[in-house]
């Protein structure tokens, strides 16, 4: 964190001209959100670098577009834009995270070292709509979205384990192409069935439109996401959002678009196997929760593993073919990488968990309850079923980093000409459409 940081100063200093860099808020911790600014055109962009805790590409690819817009006129004074990049809008979450950060990049370093923090107390979350934000990080977003008023917004995400994709709150007509290309080129896996979309609408491979959010009880945000973001805050703007996923382990399969040779054969195995995890998992909290008084923040570690375990069995009632979930809402058709999507997001909640307990349990100082082992091998059979079960492999940093800004840029240029074209800024207000279910896993 403090290396972003060092780095847009370093920019600044080299470019006094071209780039500043200010402090627009602070965190819960209180450590500075730092925005880095290149350019002095009419025409905003916002980038929002670091939005989930476990995701720290986003950073560096903040600094990657600022040199790009320094060096290169055509993206600034050519275009009459500026590029606001805020480096990381959850340091905090950030920080929890350098356990993992200076590698080895393992899958089993990652697991053990992850944090991230519960579905209320994620930024770009908005459970009860802007107005009643409380995260200083989420007003300070909220904030910026408004003095701005940015024509495009790029929220830099990241894949753990999976394929890069694209969700937007407007079509874009091209980016699909654009990321066809830029994938081949870096060796990135574009994933064609994304979990986080599953009931979104695709705008092409890759590609998917964010529906515009409705209202939801707290049950029905925490495993839906029915609620509002801060990706569709600034539409009243004419904002497009572009959330740009680049994965760091990568999976072929996620790329297959062929039929299934099995749907409801394979959506059996992923539901029973998270049932089974869960189980587990609950029965290792039960005898670690009664240690963990004297535990320094405790509760940070707590709040997602409870989030985790709730939404884990609703989900498996949601795939499993056998099952009524009590939605009334039955699964889209279905292609091989949807299946292979849903087969890692299931790994990926339980393994969530279990570095989280893993960590806890390290933290009492010793093993009090008994649960290090069958941690242990929860997070080494995940892991396992990643790389030798689903072909999982590391995306060198400077690779995801490329992909992501490259895939900005597309965007970029492409939200410019539709600006200049004087597309229509209304979008339907919220109503009865399809929940935005921000990132569940």
């Amino acid at each position: 964190m403090d290396e972003l940081g060092a780095r847009a100063a370093a920019l600044v200093a080299r470019y006094p001209r071209h780039a500043r860099l200010r402090r627009v808020g602070t965190s819960r911790a209180g450590s500075p959100l730092l925005l880095l600014s290149v350019g002095h055109g009419s025409r905003q962009v916002l980038v929002v670098g670091g939005p989930h805790a476990n995701e720290p590409v986003g950073g560096a690819t903040a600094l990657r577009l600022a040199e790009r817009a320094v060096a290169d006129p055509r993206l600034t004074e050519g275009a009459d834009a500026t590029w606001n990049l805020l480096l990381c809008v959850d340091p905090d979450g950030l920080r929890r995270n350098e356990g993992w950060l200076t590698g080895p990049y393992t899958l089993g370093r990652y697991a053990r070292n992850f944090f991230r923090p519960g579905f209320l107390e994620q930024p770009e979350w908005l459970p009860d709509g802007p107005d009643r934000a409380t995260l200083p990080e989420t007003r300070t977003l909220l904030a910026l979205q408004d003095e701005l008023r940015p024509f495009l917004q790029c929220s830099l995400h990241g894949v753990d384990v999976g394929g890069g994709f694209v969700e937007l709150t407007h079509e874009l007509p091209g980016l699909a192409q654009r990321i066809s290309h830029t994938a081949a080129r870096l060796g990135i896996p574009r994933e064609l069935g994304a979990y986080d979309t599953l009931y979104w609408p695709d705008l092409g491979p890759a590609v998917y439109r964010i529906p515009p959010p409705r209202r939801g009880d707290l049950t029905a945000a925490i495993t839906e996401a029915a609620v509002d973001s801060t990706w569709c805050h600034p539409r009243r703007h004419g904002t497009v959002t572009a959330v740009v996923e680049a994965p760091m382990w990568g999976v072929a399969a996620v790329a297959d678009d062929s039929p299934p040779v099995d749907r409801d054969g394979v959506l059996r195995t992923v539901s029973r196997t998270l049932r089974h995890d869960t189980r587990r998992l609950r029965r290792v909290l039960a005898r670690l929760r009664p240690h963990l008084a004297a535990v320094p923040e405790a509760a940070h570690l707590l709040a997602p593993v409870d989030d985790y375990l709730l939404v884990c069995p609703r989900l498996a009632d949601e795939w499993d073919p056998d099952t009524d979930d009590r939605t009334d809402r039955s699964l889209p058709p279905m292609n091989t990488s949807h299946l292979v999507a849903l087969r890692l997001a299931g790994r990926r909640l339980s393994l969530r968990t279990a570095g989280l307990l893993h960590q806890l349990v390290t933290r009492t100082g010793g093993d009090p309850a008994g649960v290090l082992a069958e941690l242990d091998r929860l997070v080494d059979e995940g892991c396992a079923d990643y790389r030798d079960g689903c072909g999982a492999h590391w995306i060198p940093v400077g690779r995801q980093v490329e992909y992501q800004t490259r895939v900005v840029l597309a965007a970029f240029e492409l939200a410019g000409r539709r600006a200049a074209a004087g597309a229509r800024s209304g979008e339907p207000g919220r109503g009865s459409e399809a929940a935005v279910p921000m990132h569940r896993d």
